[in-house]
């Protein structure tokens, strides 16, 4: 393929320590172990464009100096890979805080934004990340927020009105997670609402995983209301894509980042990564999910146009055993899909 193709592929670094480190959890992989697993994956000439990651210890520590960050671009640069999405460490155990919490946990929340956004147009400015975005979410519980839900809405709103801020004054963007784990964003309504409520498109949009996503449409953790398919549901077609259309139509128009993967329809979780939607491996039997056909929802419009929205997708695929993923083997299979969704919904320049 041309080095001119888009999207532009790319690996997440995150499934290295998103669930382990912590008692009962299995070890965190080194960030060293993680980019050589994706820079050596190959399949006919084709390799991984670039990397994800978030900026949180012990890949990186987000209150690293310039010297760091530059090591960091050299060492990204030395395997052939760029850098577009970086993760703000926004939540308590990585010295962040609640959105919705007291005025200490905003204020560290938002500070964390703000280094995040700062390594960003460092990185962007070294010439190692020629796009992306800064990932956020609501850094607090379902349950939590149930407790107050208009109060706690307000003070997330307010919070994220103010990383938006902060992104500007950065020349970034802010996309939101939707995962079913986090206050306030756990289902397609409250996420859209939410997205809404702050009103700033071109400073926050959404991030949609297509794991996560997949469990927008089953209401899980949701009102019943908010379920856009039958509690019996058995994956009959027509009603899978009539569910897809509905929520991709409300969510199409803010997403801004986009991650292929895949999902059996459950939830799990590890270490201290609240349970959230499954990823599965590309070939899992149990996924549920056509991922070369389903991205579509997002990378087309209403009319099955290619939208061209992102310069780079990025594979995700949280919460595998070790073994599994410092396997080669899986990384080759993960960019086979990659592939075939840029084959049926990409674009050349």
């Amino acid at each position: 393929m041309s080095k001119n193709t888009y999207p532009k592929l790319h690996n997440a670094i995150w499934p290295g320590i998103v669930g382990k480190g912590t008692p009962g959890a299995e070890p965190f992989i080194p960030f060293d172990t993680m980019l050589d697993l994706t820079a050596s994956a190959e399949v006919d000439g084709v390799r991984f464009d670039g990397i994800d990651l978030n900026l949180s210890s012990p890949h990186f520590d987000i209150d690293s100096d310039y010297d760091d960050v530059q090591r960091l671009a050299e060492k990204v640069a030395r395997r052939g890979l760029q850098i577009g999405t970086v993760g703000a460490p926004v939540w308590e155990p990585t010295g962040g805080g609640s959105s919705m919490g007291s005025q200490d946990d905003r204020n560290r929340f938002l500070a964390q934004v703000r280094k995040a956004c700062d390594i960003g147009k460092k990185l962007r400015e070294i010439g190692i990340r020629p796009d992306g975005i800064i990932r956020i979410d609501s850094a607090c519980d379902v349950s939590s927020w149930r407790k107050d839900r208009k109060e706690n809405t307000k003070k997330i709103v307010e919070t994220f009105t103010e990383a938006t801020r902060i992104a500007a004054d950065h020349g970034e963007r802010l996309a939101a997670e939707g995962e079913i784990c986090w206050g306030g964003m756990h289902s397609w309504q409250f996420m859209l609402q939410l997205l809404e409520a702050v009103g700033k498109p071109e400073l926050l949009g959404f991030q949609a995983d297509m794991a996560h996503t997949l469990l927008y449409i089953l209401g899980v953790n949701a009102p019943k209301s908010h379920r856009l398919v039958p509690s019996l549901f058995s994956w009959q077609p027509a009603r899978f894509h009539g569910a897809m259309k509905k929520m991709t139509k409300a969510l199409r128009p803010w997403t801004i980042d986009f991650h292929v993967a895949q999902n059996d329809a459950t939830v799990k979780g590890s270490g201290t990564h609240d349970k959230t939607g499954r990823h599965c491996l590309p070939d899992d039997p149990h996924g549920k999910l056509n991922i070369a056909r389903d991205a579509g929802y997002w990378l087309r419009d209403g009319k099955g146009v290619v939208t061209k929205k992102f310069r780079h997708i990025c594979w995700d695929g949280c919460m595998f055993p070790n073994d599994t993923l410092q396997n080669p083997e899986t990384w080759r299979k993960i960019l086979v899909q990659m592939i075939q969704v840029r084959e049926n919904h990409g674009w050349t320049e």
